[in-house]
C-alpha cells in the first residue's frame, strides 16, 4: 500500500465515530449518576438548581398561613417580659416548644419586622432549606452508600418538603437543620460539639429526642460509660441554660408545656392513624401499646442490627481500650445507620404524624432503603430507582 493511502486510512481510523462518541458519553453520564463517589459533583449541581427552584416557589406559589403568626405571638409575649410558660400562647394554642425555639424565632421576629414581612421570612427559610441540603449531601458523601441519581428524587420531586420550608414556615425545618449539623460534627469526630448542637436541636422541637437512643448507643461505643457522662452533661447543661429565665419564673409550667410527653393530639390533624376510629386513637391503651412497640423495636435493633461485634452488649460500659477492636470500631455508615434507624423507629410508632413532620425523616429514607438486604418490599422500592444506563442493580 502506498504511503498516502496508509495515511488516509490511519486518519479515517482515528476519526471518532459520532455514534461511538455518543455511546461513550452516555456511559460516562451513567457512571456519574450511579457511582457514589460522584455524590459531591451532583450535590453541587442540585443545590445550584434549588436556588432557582426556591426563588420560583416563593415568587409564584401563594403562601399559606398556618403557624407562623402563632409563633410570632408566642415569642412576642416573651419579648414583652412574660416568662411564665403557662401564660404564653398564640392563635393556635399555648406555647409547647422548648426555650431554644423562643430564642431562634425571636431573632426571626426582629428580622421580619415583628413577623409581618412574610416574603423575607420565606427567603430566610429558603436559606435554611439550602443549608439542609448541603448538610445532608455531606452525610451522603461521607457514607458513599446511595447512588447519586437518587438525589434528583430527593430534591426535584420533593414538592411537600418545599412547601413545608418555603410556604408554611414551620419550626420543624429549623430543628432538622441543626440536627444535621450535629450529625456532620459527629462524623468528623467532634462529639462534644455534636452533642451541643444535638441538644440545641432538641431545644427547638422535642421530636429530636427520637434519635436519643441511637446517640446514647454510639456514645457508649465510642467512649464507654464513664467518658459518656460528660457528653450527656453537655446536652443537659445546655437545656438548663437556655431554659433558665423560664425555670426561675415557673419551673413546673415550663417542663409541663415544653416537654409534655402525655400531650393529646387532635384526631383531625393526624396522618398516620387516620384509618382508626377516633375513640381508639385517643385511648390511653393505644398510646401505651405504641410506646411498648417502640421500646421493643429499639431493643431488637440494638441487639440484632446495631451491635454486631460478637461480644455482650454490656461490654459497651467498659472503657474502649479494654474491648476487642471490632467492638469499638465506629464507621461513618454505622453512625448514620444507628441514628437514622433510631429516628425512623420513633416515627413509625409515633402517636400522631402531621403534615409538617414529613421533614423528620424524608432526607434519611434513601440511606435506609439502601441499607436493606432483603428481596421483598425494599427490592420493589429499589426497582423504582433502577438505573436506565445499564442493567446492573444499584444494591450497594
Amino acid at each position: 500500500m502506498a504511503p498516502a493511502a496508509r495515511s488516509r486510512g490511519a486518519a479515517a481510523g482515528g476519526r471518532s465515530n459520532p455514534i461511538e462518541r455518543a455511546r461513550r458519553g452516555w456511559e460516562k453520564l451513567g457512571h456519574i449518576l450511579t457511582d457514589p463517589r460522584y455524590t459531591a459533583l451532583l450535590g453541587v449541581c442540585l443545590c445550584l438548581a434549588e436556588l432557582g427552584v426556591s426563588h420560583w416557589v416563593i415568587q409564584r406559589v401563594p403562601y399559606t398561613e398556618i403557624d407562623w403568626k402563632a409563633y410570632m405571638d408566642e415569642v412576642e409575649g416573651v419579648l414583652n417580659g412574660t416568662y411564665d410558660y403557662t401564660k404564653l400562647q398564640g392563635d393556635t394554642g399555648p406555647l409547647v416548644y422548648p426555650a431554644g425555639f423562643v430564642y431562634i424565632f425571636s431573632a426571626f421576629y426582629y428580622l421580619t419586622e415583628h413577623g409581618t414581612n412574610i416574603r423575607l421570612a420565606q427567603y430566610i427559610f429558603a436559606v435554611l432549606y439550602l443549608l439542609t441540603l448541603f448538610l445532608v449531601f455531606r452525610i451522603y458523601i461521607v457514607t458513599r452508600k446511595v447512588p447519586p441519581y437518587v438525589f434528583f428524587f430527593m430534591c426535584c420531586a420533593s414538592y411537600r418538603v418545599h412547601s413545608i420550608f418555603l410556604l408554611r414556615l414551620f419550626n420543624d425545618p429549623v430543628a432538622m437543620v441543626i440536627l444535621f449539623l450535629a450529625i456532620n460534627l459527629i462524623l468528623q469526630d467532634h462529639w462534644s460539639w455534636g452533642c451541643f448542637f444535638y441538644s440545641l436541636a432538641v431545644s427547638v422541637k422535642m421530636n429530636i429526642l427520637l434519635l436519643a437512643p441511637g446517640l446514647l448507643y454510639l456514645l457508649l461505643c465510642r467512649f464507654g460509660l464513664l467518658r459518656t457522662i460528660p457528653k450527656l452533661c453537655i446536652c443537659a447543661l445546655l437545656q438548663v441554660i437556655l431554659a433558665l429565665p423560664f425555670l426561675m419564673e415557673n419551673p413546673a409550667g415550663y417542663l409541663l408545656r415544653s416537654f409534655d410527653f402525655g400531650r393529646q393530639f387532635l384526631f383531625q390533624w393526624t396522618v398516620n392513624w387516620r384509618f382508626l376510629p377516633e375513640h381508639v386513637f385517643q385511648h390511653r391503651a393505644f398510646h401505651l401499646a405504641l410506646l411498648s412497640a417502640h421500646l421493643v423495636g429499639l431493643l431488637l435493633f440494638c441487639f440484632y442490627r446495631w451491635h454486631r461485634s460478637g461480644q455482650s452488649i454490656l461490654t459497651l460500659l467498659k472503657d474502649p481500650a479494654q474491648r476487642k477492636p471490632q467492638s469499638r470500631r465506629l464507621t461513618a455508615n454505622k453512625i448514620i445507620f444507628v441514628l437514622f434507624s433510631s429516628n425512623f423507629l420513633g416515627v413509625t410508632f409515633s402517636r400522631s404524624l402531621h403534615y409538617q413532620f414529613y421533614v423528620w425523616y424524608f432526607h434519611t429514607l434513601p440511606y435506609l432503603l439502601w441499607c436493606t438486604d432483603t428481596n421483598v418490599l425494599p427490592g420493589l422500592a429499589k426497582y423504582a430507582f433502577r438505573t436506565p444506563f445499564n442493567s446492573r442493580w444499584c444494591f450497594l
